[in-house]
């Protein structure tokens, strides 16, 4: 038995001040260094997710001139940008893979990505015995949401930190808390 740490999007475009700034990016970034700096020891894994989208056409119809904020959005996290770096108050150092999603395509779940080896998060999970993972990040109620979802879907026993991760809505972000706890993921603080 071991656990995984999945950090979900914490990029310069989802944090205050990006394209598709989340309010308490930033405390989410800074929270999840101070977790890090505390419990990294704790985890076999620690794998962390980019949006990485290509900079040419609309990635799927993942942008829109229009965004309606549902399917489609404003442009954000292009690959190799300063929006789709890390915020720079996400400490990296203990991170054991870095994943990216969204290449040309609709991606909301880091079960989407690749590692630059081409692994997926669900081959790295099985790869190392994780039967246990603790999600935090950006946003609540889409990635965060989605990710969660797909680990309990993998197999994994999922806890989800509510102090470190921030949503675009109360109410959606509400919801998807709500949904994942039925879907029997555990809702639970840090103790960062």
């Amino acid at each position: 038995m071991s656990r995984a740490l999945l950090i979900v999007d914490v990029q310069n475009d989802f944090t205050e001040g990006g394209a598709l700034a989340v309010t308490g990016g930033d405390a989410v970034a800074s929270g999840v260094s101070d977790f890090l700096a505390a419990h990294a020891g704790d985890y076999a894994v620690i794998i962390a997710s980019r949006d990485w989208h290509d900079a040419d056409g609309d990635n799927g119809g993942h942008f829109a001139a229009k965004p309606d904020f549902v399917d489609s959005w404003p442009v954000h996290c292009v690959a190799d940008t300063d929006g789709a770096a890390y915020d720079p108050l996400l400490v990296t150092d203990a991170i054991t893979h870095h994943v990216r999603k969204g290449q040309g395509v609709p991606a909301y779940s880091m079960f989407e990505g690749r590692a630059d080896d081409g692994t997926t998060v669900a081959g790295i999970l099985t790869a190392h015995g994780v039967t246990d993972a603790d999600i935090v990040g950006i946003a609540t109620d889409h990635c965060v949401r989605a990710s969660a979802l797909d680990a309990i879907a993998h197999g994994v026993h999922v806890r989800v930190f509510t102090d470190l991760v921030a949503g675009v809505g109360e109410q959606s972000s509400e919801a998807a808390l709500a949904e994942l706890a039925h879907a029997g993921a555990e809702l639970a603080a840090s103790a960062a």
